[in-house]
């Protein structure tokens, strides 16, 4: 009698941990910041906290003064792709774009584009989000 009751409690524990283990949050966000060169622009792309969500990217961009800059989120891998946000003046060179929204946890890749004096760029950064 009491082999199927320690059974049922050790399998309960047992489902209880995996549980907890896949349901708890995956940790704290780390600030990332990346630079790369397209043409005649060099471009620095950062965020805070990358999540779940609205997020607010920084670009800034050395190189001639871009006339407009947006940031499109893709999430090749499970067909995401959503419509470029553009980025406000933030500064000389300083530009932010808010309430961009990833739904969901994984790899994106974020496509910053520029137009301008220097001609038309893209830029695609990788963005985990977990």
């Amino acid at each position: 009698m009491r082999r199927p009751t320690a059974l049922i409690a050790a399998v309960a524990v047992v489902a209880a941990g995996l549980l907890t283990w896949l349901l708890w949050p995956g940790g704290t966000a780390k600030p990332t910041t990346q630079q790369a060169v397209s043409g005649p622009y060099t471009v620095q792309f950062s965020a805070d906290r990358p999540r779940i969500g609205g997020n607010t990217f920084a670009v800034a961009v050395t190189g001639p003064a871009p006339e407009s800059v947006t940031v499109a989120p893709v999430m090749a891998q499970m067909g995401h792709a959503f419509p470029p946000v553009a980025a406000g003046p933030d500064g000389p060179g300083r530009f932010r774009a808010a309430d961009v929204g990833l739904p969901m946890a994984g790899q994106w890749e974020i496509t910053v584009s520029l137009r301008g004096p220097g001609g038309a760029a893209q830029v695609v950064f990788p963005l985990l989000v977990n």
